[in-house]
């Protein structure tokens, strides 16, 4: 069994890409990949499946392999924590869609104010991916966001976070932060360019690409001061293949064995390679964009 092993190792190549054809011959790949099942409908241990491996997997990072795909909501917040702090002290803020509040925090030198539906209860109709609780007790404002019951150009700064694809209408948002915002007053706004469903039944868009800022935001009588993507096409793939087991438990009863996630790890890693040498894939896909946007 062993010597099976060995077959498959040299035969896709002795580097952390071989198994999955980079550089190489597609039919030794599926060859490898072939008696790789084979040896383990045959009983093959995990410790000598991993042993033919080794020289597969030998060049596999995993401390680079943890962080690929991890940085969606790591870069949104470092973006907007950012943004706050370099907001005038003093300024009124709203918090647009504020949920659970998790920016309040970072406003300490702002008049905060908080805004949200209040609908969600952390279950939603249980279908997709729910939080199973959800708190939203210290919001200050409950009312439709396209309708805020408060005074014309009575905010400095409107924040609005991984809201939009929650809002059946969008564009009337804006034009409603456009009515509440001073002229000069900054719009942050981050939403996602991809979404599995979540908050179901809220959740309306799988996500928005940089055309709809650049066509609906300068229409609204905005001027847009930063478009900046968040992660970028090979991020986000590693981002989906590490909920692959989650949702292999989920929907089909089923989870990586050991053989599997090293298979996994190895795609990971190049993923990985691929991303730091990225030149622009994020015109393709990325978790999402963050806009800056100034009231005219």
């Amino acid at each position: 069994m062993g010597q099976l092993l060995d077959v498959a190792a040299t035969r896709t190549g002795r580097n952390s890409a071989g198994l999955f054809g980079w550089q190489l011959p597609n039919l030794f790949v599926t060859l490898a990949q072939l008696l790789l099942r084979k040896a383990r409908d045959y009983g093959a241990s995990a410790e000598i499946i991993r042993a033919g491996l080794a020289p597969v997997l030998a060049d596999v990072s995993h401390d680079d392999d943890r962080a690929v795909g991890e940085h969606n909501e790591i870069n949104r917040r470092k973006w907007v924590t950012r943004s706050l702090a370099a907001l005038p002290a003093s300024w009124r803020l709203l918090d647009a869609g504020a949920g659970e509040l998790q920016y309040k925090q970072y406003c300490s030198h702002l008049q905060y104010v908080s805004q949200d539906l209040a609908q969600y209860d952390g279950q939603g109709n249980r279908s997709g991916l729910q939080t199973g609780v959800w708190n939203m007790d210290g919001i200050d404002i409950v009312s439709d966001i396209t309708s805020v019951p408060q005074p014309a150009r009575s905010f400095d700064a409107i924040l609005c976070t991984e809201v939009f694809e929650h809002l059946p209408d969008p564009i009337a948002a804006l034009r409603e932060f456009g009515r509440l915002l001073k002229p000069g007053g900054r719009l942050l706004l981050t939403a996602p360019f991809c979404s599995l469903t979540h908050f179901a039944p809220f959740h309306f868009f799988t996500g928005f690409n940089r055309y709809f800022f650049e066509t609906h935001l300068p229409a609204l009588g905005f001027n847009i001061l930063e478009l900046s993507f968040n992660g970028n096409y090979f991020e986000y793939m590693a981002q989906e293949i590490r909920r692959i087991d989650e949702m292999g438990k989920r929907y089909c009863e089923a989870t990586l064995d050991e053989l599997d996630k090293s298979c996994a790890n190895v795609i990971l890693q190049r993923l990985a390679a691929f991303s730091a040498s990225d030149t622009g894939s994020a015109e393709l896909l990325s978790y999402g964009l963050h806009v800056a946007a100034e009231k005219t």
